[in-house]
């Protein structure tokens, strides 16, 4: 979801690979797409797209998924999103 931008690589989130049992349930939660299933498990496939908001982390059957909610800024995400449904502009606070 290209639209979906704060600021390109500061996003916490982490696979384990190893861990993942490939249920698909972070692929289910995320909001923004950032997960697609592979063969037998998921793979990060949009990793700036993740907002930190845990969905992913917080239903991993296995802990596989490791990310510190909000220091993306989800807020700006979702305000500057609605601004921009509603067609305004303006400047856009954070937290």
């Amino acid at each position: 979801m290209e639209e979906f931008r704060y600021i390109d690589g500061v996003a916490t989130l982490e696979l384990n690979e190893d861990l993942c049992v490939g249920c698909g349930i972070c692929e289910t939660v995320c909001p923004h797409n950032v997960f697609a299933m592979g063969r037998s498990k998921v793979r990060i496939v949009d990793q700036d797209g993740c907002m930190e908001c845990g969905a992913c982390a917080n239903n991993c059957p296995v802990s596989a998924i490791g990310v510190t909610p909000g220091v993306g800024c989800a807020t700006y995400v979702i305000k500057k999103w609605w601004m921009d449904l509603l067609g305004k502009e303006g400047p856009i606070t954070c937290c």
